[in-house]
């Protein structure tokens, strides 16, 4: 592994960037925060990385103690967030909010998987007060599959299938972008660009809820 450059400073930021600065890197650190993942989903994701770079961040992110490896199912390796990879979570979406701001260059190229889209969701949960609020949702974008939960004043979104859900949203990334960067409405968006299936009623309108509290958040940043 190529001996990685250093700013050599005091300053902190410096010293994070050390770290987490290389091409790359924070975009390992974003999918991971969707959940566990093996090599070739990060891979996967990560449209135009090659596997011997993403061999040597990762290896230099579990160096660091940022992540680590663990087993999976059938002998699978996984890598996964430590307690200091999760510290990352916070500024990663700060900087997806930054990033909004600015348009999308030409040519863009689409996401290998939808990890992206659990992780700056869920980071916006987090950040909302969900007392009152109880749900279990299967949320379906372009046939990947997230869980949402809300639930004794918490919410949380994960890049994994939802267990016995109550209410399931199928939609589209397109759909998503334009909603959460205000292009479409809830009410435009509810009515012509998602499908819905309520499995227990009454718990679409928690779900409703939720998702309004996390619009909230992408406005207000």
């Amino acid at each position: 592994m190529a001996k990685p450059r250093s700013y050599k400073l005091l300053c902190p930021i410096a010293r994070g960037l050390d770290r987490i600065g290389d091409r790359w890197t924070l975009l390992i650190l974003r999918d991971l925060h969707a959940g566990p993942a093996r090599f070739t989903d990060l891979q996967r994701g990560l449209t135009g990385i090659a596997a011997n770079l993403l061999t040597e961040r990762l290896a230099k992110l579990v160096e660091d103690g940022i992540i680590r490896k663990t087993s999976g199912p059938h002998a699978t390796t996984l890598y996964e967030l430590t307690d200091l990879g999760h510290k990352t979570q916070n500024l990663i979406f700060e900087i997806a909010m930054f990033g909004a701001q600015f348009p999308p260059e030409n040519d863009i190229v689409d996401p290998g998987n939808l990890r992206t889209v659990a992780v700056t969701l869920g980071a916006a949960a987090r950040r909302v007060s969900a007392e009152g609020l109880s749900v279990s949702a299967s949320l379906i974008v372009d046939g990947e599959e997230m869980e949402l939960m809300a639930g004794d004043g918490t919410a949380s979104v994960a890049y994994r299938p939802a267990s016995e859900p109550d209410v399931v949203l199928q939609t589209s990334y397109a759909a998503l972008m334009a909603l959460s960067e205000g292009e479409i409405s809830e009410e435009v968006f509810v009515q012509d660009h998602c499908r819905i299936d309520v499995k227990v009623p009454g718990r679409e309108r928690d779900l409703f809820s939720l998702f309004s509290l996390i619009l909230a958040v992408f406005r207000e940043s």
